[in-house]
């Protein structure tokens, strides 16, 4: 089962990274017109005609039941840790589709990226655990998260710039962990069934947790450089995800000397995520609207002048 969640996570990666590049492709070619909700609302009509934004409407859609499954099969440990690649296949896919070769400096923070993620799976090698949480766990855990988050906007309120950014990238990350988390109890519910999982409140939490996330990503990446945000982002989801498979899910990494190489891992994947967000806010002209812009989460900018 270890084989098929692995599979699956990068599936959902590169599924997501692939729906990203083709709704900017398709968003580059309608540009945003100022004046109202009337613009907007045309703007939305013309993209709905537009084959790569319903392709990756639908890759969206696919990419959410990978990660489903991917979590379903194995622990949050491992499958949230691996989404990470998706940095790696939004700017390998968009080069195919802006027909932009990325530079070396690139390059080198895919290979850090890969790397960190490879070096810290294979250390802490995480176990399965439970498919599903209980409530006391998930009233501590809960409440935990929650006090985590609310402390991180609270600080972040009164500050500007990076520091703004990076706390509310924390923020962020932290709600996708806990999404993840939510989504793993839901559909550890349908072995009893498709009803039974309706019936908990597991998938509407996932619902309200998610929409948080996607609004707290949105504020870190108006408030500054993806260079600020996307560490937090990277790093947060994956630190809280282990965080979190261990105290909802009895889920176990390995300690002792192998913590060296997990930290050593966990450099890497930082020094790779900023070395990609600071490499594609480089380049020039990235994608055909000419502003250096690729894709990430949800189709949002992922370079500044990235977004996640």
């Amino acid at each position: 089962m270890l084989a098929v969640s692995v599979v699956l996570a990068l599936l959902a990666a590169l599924s997501n990274a692939s729906a990203s590049v083709l709704q900017r492709r398709a968003a580059v070619q309608e540009p945003e017109k100022r004046g109202g909700a009337g613009p907007a609302v045309r703007r939305l009509a013309q993209l709905l005609r537009r084959p790569h934004w319903l392709a990756g409407t639908g890759l969206l859609a696919l990419s959410g039941l990978l990660q489903a499954g991917a979590l379903a099969t194995g622990s949050l440990s491992l499958v949230q840790p691996l989404l990470a690649s998706e940095l790696l296949f939004t700017l390998v896919v968009g080069g195919l589709v802006f027909r932009r070769r990325p530079d070396r400096r690139t390059w080198l923070a895919f290979l850090a990226l890969a790397a960190g993620l490879a070096l810290f799976l294979l250390a802490a090698a995480p176990s399965a655990g439970l498919p599903t949480a209980s409530p006391r766990a998930w009233l501590l855990g809960g409440a935990a998260v929650l006090g985590v988050v609310v402390l991180l906007v609270a600080v972040a309120r009164p500050t500007r710039g990076m520091a703004r950014a990076a706390l509310l990238g924390l923020a962020s990350a932290v709600s996708f962990a806990t999404t993840a988390a939510l989504l793993k109890e839901a559909v550890g519910r349908l072995g009893h069934g498709p009803g039974a999982m309706l019936a908990h409140w597991s998938p509407y939490a996932t619902g309200v947790a998610g929409l948080v996330a996607f609004l707290l990503l949105q504020s870190a990446l108006a408030a500054g450089s993806l260079t600020a945000s996307q560490p937090a982002l990277t790093l947060g989801d994956a630190v809280t995800s282990v965080i979190l498979g261990w105290v909802l899910f009895d889920e176990v990494i390995h300690l002792g000397l192998r913590v060296i190489p997990e930290v050593l891992g966990i450099v890497l994947i930082g020094a790779g995520s900023l070395g990609l967000a600071h490499a594609s806010a480089v380049g020039q002209q990235w994608d055909t609207s000419g502003q250096g812009r690729p894709p990430s989460r949800g189709g949002e900018p992922v370079a500044e002048p990235r977004g996640n």
